[in-house]
């Protein structure tokens, strides 16, 4: 599958990109994962949001990066999404690759954090991950924090 990547703060998003995100979000986490939850934190408006586009211009791949502070004291990445369509493809893991590559080039070989659902972790460790938490429940789902250290 060949994924079309793209990369912008908030106020460069177009309404079409901003609608697609949040679609994307809601139908997977709020919608295939029966969670209810507040998805507009107050985050997306200081975060790089990082979109693999298909042949068609949809949204397939979404990942959202916070510099340091925002959710964590180091730079993280957040709602990392995969569509249906996509899963299986490697398009998951093309999108950390390139979150992890675009972090490197904007910051620096800085750690990174992430808020993993569980059942996951073996996929982040693949990707050099390592578990920096005890297990904790956030809107109903089993989370650990993971943690990317050097890169070089």
């Amino acid at each position: 599958m060949k994924i079309t990547w793209k990369i912008k703060q908030f106020y460069e998003l177009s309404v079409d990109e901003l609608y697609q995100i949040f679609n994307l979000r809601i139908a997977v986490f709020v919608v295939e994962q029966n969670c209810p939850y507040q998805d507009a934190d107050g985050k997306d408006s200081k975060s790089f949001h990082l979109m693999g586009m298909d042949k068609n211009n949809d949204l397939i791949a979404y990942a959202r990066i916070l510099p340091a502070g925002i959710a964590f004291t180091e730079i993280s990445i957040g709602r990392v999404i995969t569509s249906q369509k996509a899963r299986g493809t490697g398009a998951g893991r093309e999108l950390m690759e390139n979150a992890i590559q675009f972090i490197d080039k904007q910051y620096g070989d800085m750690p990174i954090r992430i808020g993993a659902q569980r059942y996951l972790t073996k996929f982040y460790s693949s990707l050099g991950f390592e578990i920096a938490s005890e297990e904790y429940i956030e809107d109903t789902i089993l989370h650990i924090e993971m943690l990317l250290n050097s890169r070089l």
